[in-house]
């Protein structure tokens, strides 16, 4: 798996939960974060470089945890690589299928900029949303504090206060978190919407996916899991060997799981 930094954690995080799979790589190209103020072409060299890199490292199959890298390259990427490649996008199509209160009909998908200007974004509306009622806002700040670790306080109430005071928020049946970085927001981003606005986002269905081609099981909820699968990463195209440095994306596993527990 690989994100441009942390949020694609989330995705991993999603299939350490679901499947009994034996071991994951996973690359965070901090070097080159954030993905979504960058044009496509340079993601799409990222990605290629990634994507090679982990084929040498004896991946099976390349999930890209990232909308804006899917968005970018993920038909470039099948093109070239013969092996399973899965990507993500905006979990639009059940956000659309909810039920929804009556006067409360419209969907917000939250992005990074390339993902709301990529085509790929476009093709997915024109095929699910017939009737308009989506809405699109991209959130880059979001990103910007997840790769300094900084998850909550006054400065991320302020920025989504700020970036979401343009929208009638009373009028949304669902919100689709766009960017997988966008997940370690939950809570904050919740507390600016009606209680009873659903979050939907694409990291289920993403294992699923990658489960059904790589024929794993999907675990049945509440199954515990068999064991705790073995975890390699790469910052940027460097092993993570440093204790802290594992420590650090144990945390956002473990913030994960809490939020996690707060949805269930």
């Amino acid at each position: 798996m690989f994100d441009s930094g942390v949020g694609g954690i989330s995705v991993l995080h999603s299939a350490c939960r679901m499947l009994d799979a034996p071991e994951y790589l996973y690359y965070a190209d901090e070097a080159h974060a954030p993905y979504g103020k960058r044009d496509a072409k340079e993601v799409r060299a990222y990605a290629t470089d990634i994507t090679r890199f982990l084929i040498e490292q004896g991946a099976d199959a390349i999930v890209i945890a990232c909308n804006t890298a899917t968005s970018a390259a993920v038909r470039q990427l099948r093109e070239m690589f013969d092996l399973p490649i899965i990507g993500m996008e905006p979990a639009v199509k059940p956000a659309l299928l909810l039920a929804h209160p009556k006067g409360r009909e419209r969907v917000l998908v939250l992005a990074t900029p390339l993902t709301i200007a990529e085509e790929k974004l476009e093709r997915l509306l024109l095929r699910f949303d017939k009737d308009h009622r989506t809405d699109l806002l991209a959130l880059p700040g979001l990103v910007d504090f997840a790769e300094k670790g900084i998850f909550e306080g006054d400065g991320v109430d302020a920025y989504l206060e700020e970036a979401l005071s343009g929208i009638d928020r009373d009028c949304y049946a669902a919100v689709v978190p766009g960017c997988t970085h966008f997940l370690f927001f939950l809570p904050q981003l919740q507390r600016h919407f009606p209680e009873d606005c659903v979050f939907v986002d694409g990291n289920a269905g993403t294992v699923r996916h990658l489960a059904e081609v790589m024929h794993l099981r999907v675990r049945e909820e509440k199954e515990a899991q068999a064991a705790k699968p073995k975890i390699t990463y790469y910052v940027s195209g460097r092993e993570v060997t440093k204790e802290e440095e594992r420590q650090r994306f144990d945390a956002l596993h473990a913030r994960l799981d809490t939020i996690a527990a707060l949805r269930e």
